[in-house]
């Protein structure tokens, strides 16, 4: 199936419970991503140009203004987050007070080098030390509520992906069709029929076991591979699969319980409503420090009455809560052909 050009808006790129005891320490902020740098050097430097306005008598005082604190400011906001990154593993082992209470003494630290750095060039006759590292402290603040609020963003996402797994797992339909596609293979063909219901079973397991933030990009391949001996055994010859897969994409972090349901859609809008049935392509691939993902399916029947897309925008969240501006997603229809385009890093 040619699937290369059909989304062209992405640019190519090189049984007992358990004992009782204290819940794990986690880490309530991460400052290791991309796009939370990006947020907090243009955070600071609002603060610090809106800042700038006091006491400025013109344009180009504010302008000098800007210059010496952004001068101060983006230094130690870059010296924040460094630390606070390298950090992350000690961060985690203490109460969600004291690794606030942390990354709020990290920022009144950084505040001073970047004081230091001023006094250091002269640019400045008397340094506001105090000033300064409760300014730091204040910014930081800020940061860290914003990135706890960020991990936190995490839960409800992953919890209405997991009921909407469970529900789909769990259809009636999907159980009737699997179960009388087993029992018609039990005479003709029993061993396909206990591998069937192994298939089954593994998808069951999946998605009521917690898989935890993330999952490696071939274990969901794996998955998508079980579902779709699955459908292939209920539709025969009318389900045409082709598989594209990168071995060195594979070790990609991802959603857990990303590709299943993509795949599943691909099978219910393409497949099911076509007598004479439609093709399904799965392709990984890597380009350089990013790996593209893509489910295909042409639609013989036209494409009917749309869903509300859940699982679209269920993997879409998770994809940006996980990745953040490094993770991306799109969907297209062109030409009798549905296409689900994602990256994420290598």
């Amino acid at each position: 199936m040619k699937d290369s050009q059909i989304l062209s808006a992405f640019q190519d790129l090189p049984g007992h419970a358990a004992p009782a005891g204290p819940p794990p320490r986690v880490l309530v902020f991460d400052a290791c991503h991309v796009g939370v740098v990006l947020r907090a050097v243009l955070f600071v430097e609002i603060v610090m140009s809106v800042g700038a306005m006091f006491g400025a008598v013109g344009v180009m005082d504010w302008l000098l203004r800007v210059a010496v604190l952004s001068g101060a400011a983006l230094p130690g906001t870059l010296l924040w987050l460094i630390v606070a990154c390298s950090l992350k593993i000690f961060l985690a082992r203490l109460l969600p007070w004291a690794q606030q209470l942390a990354g709020m003494a990290l920022g009144a630290a950084a505040a001073l080098y970047g004081a230091g750095l001023l006094a250091l060039v002269g640019f400045v006759d008397a340094v506001p030390w105090v000033a300064s590292s409760f300014t730091g402290a204040l910014l930081a603040a800020a940061l860290v509520a914003a990135l706890v609020l960020r991990a936190k963003g995490r839960m409800p996402a992953d919890t209405a992906a997991r009921l909407s797994e469970l529900q789909a797992r769990i259809r009636p339909h999907f159980l009737f069709n699997t179960l009388n596609s087993a029992v018609a293979l039990v005479r003709e063909d029993p061993a396909r029929a206990e591998a069937l219901l192994e298939d089954l079973s593994d998808l069951f397991r999946h998605a009521l076991v917690d898989l935890g933030e993330s999952v490696t990009l071939a274990e969901e391949v794996a998955l998508a591979r079980r579902y779709l001996a699955i459908e292939q055994v209920r539709f025969g010859p009318r389900l045409q699969v082709e598989w594209a897969v990168d071995a060195s994409a594979g070790a990609a972090r991802v959603p857990p319980l990303m590709l299943q349901p993509l795949v599943e859609n691909a099978v219910k809008h393409g497949v099911e409503p076509s007598i004479r049935g439609a093709q399904v392509k799965i392709s990984t691939q890597r380009r350089g420090d990013t790996v593209v993902i893509k489910v295909t399916n042409t639609v013989p029947a036209g494409q009917g009455p749309t869903g509300q897309g859940v699982a679209q925008a269920n993997v879409r969240d998770r994809l940006r809560l996980l990745h953040d501006v490094r993770g991306h997603f799109q969907a297209a229809l062109k030409d009798g052909v549905y296409q689900v385009r994602m990256e994420v890093p290598a």
